[in-house]
């Protein structure tokens, strides 16, 4: 017996390959991580004896792995196996993530971890052609949010608002999900090659609905239904842009075990000074990046191609005849 059991874990989409038995066989909630990398047909450190994931096919792992965390409800509505939770610890997919970079380091495959509501983006690889116009900050969910394009347009809000700090802060989140299946389908080439590719995303925007209009409002149950119609679609999608070879998970907790949670900043709370790196972002390159690495590349050829010359005449050189000091010498030697 490992703890209390709070949350559930839940497989919208698997393809064939990989292969879930239907039944209440309870989780542990930090062997998370090993399951998403089992069925990836990766190695882990320590057997998972959880009957919940059979043998699949090993020569057919799945192309991707998309796992979505859902903080402030314990059960979401959405169709699929599902598995309890026992001691729903904080988890990330580290692991998994350094697996990838190993095995398929020549290949860059794509690797998203994002928190919008904590502002935190981990992007590797093609991660960081194909989502460079995602919106990762808060400002810039606002923003998107308020475009023509945006889920405003077409997601039915029923009680939710547009005038409120917490329900656009849950309405970013859906829009992030719409963004990076929209943005993947305009490379859809990365999504049919042979590397994996790794999607990590935490929402905690329905846990702020809930703090903040209690969870017997009609504002949280819309919100829950609004969200795991988005989940749906959101992996519906994912599931199809990768030819039906991805498997995808929501794992949807009340609230993570205190001993064991991350620190993390409420989005609510008054702004902090910001640190000068705070989310471990490359430097952005100035426009004479280019120049300056053509120069130094092009001096150093020239130089080791001058020094190959030098050294290969040098070496077949006839001192009597091609060195003006043994020359010198002669000439003199025969007047004496």
């Amino acid at each position: 017996f490992l703890g209390v059991c709070g949350g559930e874990f839940s497989i919208l989409r698997s393809p064939q390959s990989v292969v879930f038995r239907d039944g209440s066989w309870p989780i542990p909630g930090e062997r998370i991580p090993d399951v998403a990398a089992l069925t990836m047909g990766f190695s882990v450190e320590e057997d998972l004896p959880w009957p919940g994931l059979a043998v699949g096919d090993l020569f057919h792992r799945p192309r991707a792995t998309v796992l979505v965390t859902v903080k402030g409800m314990d059960k979401l509505p959405v169709k699929g196996f599902s598995y309890p939770i026992e001691n729903a610890v904080p988890f990330s997919l580290d692991s998994v993530a350094n697996a990838i970079h190993t095995l398929f380091s020549e290949e860059t495959p794509v690797v998203l971890q994002l928190a919008p509501s904590e502002e935190r983006v981990y992007m590797v690889g093609k991660a960081n052609a194909v989502f460079e116009d995602l919106s990762v900050t808060l400002r810039q969910l606002r923003n998107r949010l308020f475009q023509d394009s945006s889920i405003l347009s077409s997601l039915p809000l029923n009680s939710l608002s547009r005038n409120n700090e917490v329900d656009l802060l849950f309405l970013s989140e859906l829009q992030v999900l719409h963004d990076i299946a929209s943005l993947l389908s305009r490379h859809k080439h990365l999504a049919k090659d042979h590397s994996p590719d790794l999607y990590f995303l935490e929402l905690s925007g329905l846990d702020e609905v809930g703090k903040r209009y209690g969870e017997d409002s009609q504002q949280f149950k819309d919100a829950s239904q609004i969200l795991a119609d988005s989940l749906q679609k959101f992996a519906d999608e994912m599931f199809n842009l990768y030819g039906g070879n991805a498997v995808v998970e929501v794992v949807s907790v009340k609230e993570f075990n205190s001993p064991l949670s991350r620190k993390s900043r409420s989005i609510l709370q008054a702004s902090q000074p910001k640190k000068e790196n705070p989310y471990n972002l490359a430097y952005p390159y100035n426009y004479d990046y280019s120049v300056i690495f053509n120069i130094v590349l092009w001096m150093m050829i020239g130089l080791a191609l001058a020094v190959i010359v030098i050294s290969y005449n040098l070496w077949n050189m006839d001192p009597g005849y091609d060195s003006i000091i043994y020359r010198m010498t002669n000439q003199k030697i025969r007047m004496d």
